[in-house]
């Protein structure tokens, strides 16, 4: 596992290395040019300095054992000085090496011999020629002692700034070292928010978003326990009555009431069954609990489909049952197709439980008006319901005080959470007579 600490010290350290060595080199090129020009500068000094002999044509041999200007032609072995007289003769030479050139370019010039690279200043000085030589070696050995004394003060503080670094960068770390304590403490019960303190922006994200994360946590599970308490609730009563009617079933003492017993207790199994199915259908609903790809529905054909299943159920309760001719063909929407197939079926079965034989359902896809939104409208002509009790016909397990036996009341809080996870709207609206339930999709 790789350390955050140990790698921003790593990146740092290679970076003021980094930032070291160009500094030098750029020091040592900025030294090699001031080197150049002093040391030109001192070669032009030594020549102006030499005696005035030489400027004389009949002056004899000058071989410099002592007298004026001694002191600086030998200032540095490093520096050899050669003359010639006019005719060609060596008048002065201060050490044998290097093999100079016998022809001299006044001015300066750059000459490569068997001992490395030297700078040359000629010069003219009566009939006398003054060349004064200098290996370059002289100046680039300059120049990396300056560019050394300049950097060497921060190669000393290096260490001393490795521990300011080390120390920032522990400390700036140590809000996470913290964070991580406080979660390791917990037990998997302990879902409240982390304590909130004066965090860096860079870890403050982080808390915020573990904070959100325990929300969601906490929510999930309290949903769960609400889930789990409202089955057990509401299968605790039909068992009770299989267990009766079973009881029923071995006490009959005659065909015909045990064949009533056994019909009663096969509408237990049924209501138990569908009970059970809408249990499931909601446990699969709940956000978060499982992920189902959306994708383009076609509705209106989906609804056509819905309708051919139902048809046999609608005919059985003498109910009209179709789909409105105004319905668009064409209305598509991006959702789960199977999830879709439930709401609407789960709306239609709700219409047929509630309105008395004889009536009608109606079922309308279309376009919003003034958007491109799609609806889907299930609207009937029954007794509809009360104004006061549309805000809770959504809630688990809520049925209407008239309510027909046999219902669960989860239809329509499948209904609501399936258009919650599809991002749509759900509204009850009077038909006058009977109800419009009006689902309102977004634009795909």
């Amino acid at each position: 596992m790789r350390s955050i600490q140990r790698t921003l010290l790593w990146w740092l350290a290679a970076g003021l290395l980094a930032g070291i060595a160009i500094a030098t080199g750029l020091i040592y090129g900025q030294a090699r040019q001031e080197a150049n020009a002093l040391f030109d500068y001192q070669m032009k000094q030594v020549a102006a300095a030499l005696p005035s002999q030489f400027a004389d044509p009949v002056a004899p041999p000058f071989f410099m054992e002592g007298g004026a200007g001694t002191d600086l032609l030998h200032a540095d072995e490093d520096v050899v000085i050669h003359i010639w007289d006019g005719s060609g003769r060596s008048l002065y030479l201060s050490h044998a090496h290097p093999a100079l050139p016998a022809r001299a370019e006044l001015g300066f010039s750059n000459v490569t011999t068997a001992e490395g690279e030297w700078r040359l200043y000629s010069m003219q000085l009566g009939p006398a020629v003054v060349q004064i030589a200098q290996p370059m070696s002289a100046r680039r050995t300059l120049a990396a002692r300056m560019a050394l004394r300049t950097v060497a003060p921060l190669l000393l503080l290096l260490p001393l700034l490795a521990w300011l670094v080390w120390m920032a960068v522990g400390r700036g770390l140590q809000p996470l070292r913290e964070i991580a304590t406080e979660v390791r403490a917990r037990d998997a019960s302990s879902l409240a928010p982390l304590a909130m303190r004066q965090m860096p922006d860079e870890i403050a994200p982080l808390s915020d978003a573990l904070n959100q994360l325990l929300a969601r946590l906490s929510h999930a599970l309290d949903t769960q326990r609400a889930f789990v308490a409202d089955a057990a609730h509401a299968l605790r009563t039909p068992l009770t009555a299989l267990q009766l009617q079973a009881q029923l079933v071995e006490r009959a003492d005659d065909p015909q009431a045990r064949r009533e017993a056994v019909r009663n207790l096969r509408q237990g199994l049924e209501r138990l069954t569908h009970l059970v199915a809408q249990l499931l259908t909601l446990a699969r609903q709940e956000p978060g609990a499982v992920t189902f790809p959306h994708e383009p529905v076609d509705l209106p054909a989906l609804a056509a489909g819905v309708l051919a299943d139902m048809a046999q159920a609608a005919l059985d309760r003498e109910i009209d049952l179709g789909m409105d001719a105004d319905s668009v063909p064409a209305a598509r929407i991006h959702g789960d197709a199977d999830a879709l197939r439930i709401l609407l079926t789960n709306l239609i079965d709700n219409a047929l439980a509630y309105i008395p034989r004889g009536s009608r359902v109606d079922i309308l896809v279309r376009q919003a008006p003034g958007g491109g939104e799609v609806e889907l409208v299930v609207s009937d002509n029954g007794p509809g319901i009360p104004a006061v009790e549309r805000g809770r016909v959504f809630d688990r397990f809520y049925r209407l005080p008239d309510a027909p036996t046999g219902g669960s009341g989860l239809g329509l809080a499948i209904v609501a959470e399936i258009a919650q996870s599809h991002g749509a709207r759900v509204a009850l609206e009077d038909a006058g007579p009977g109800l419009r339930v009006r689902v309102t999709f977004p634009a795909a």
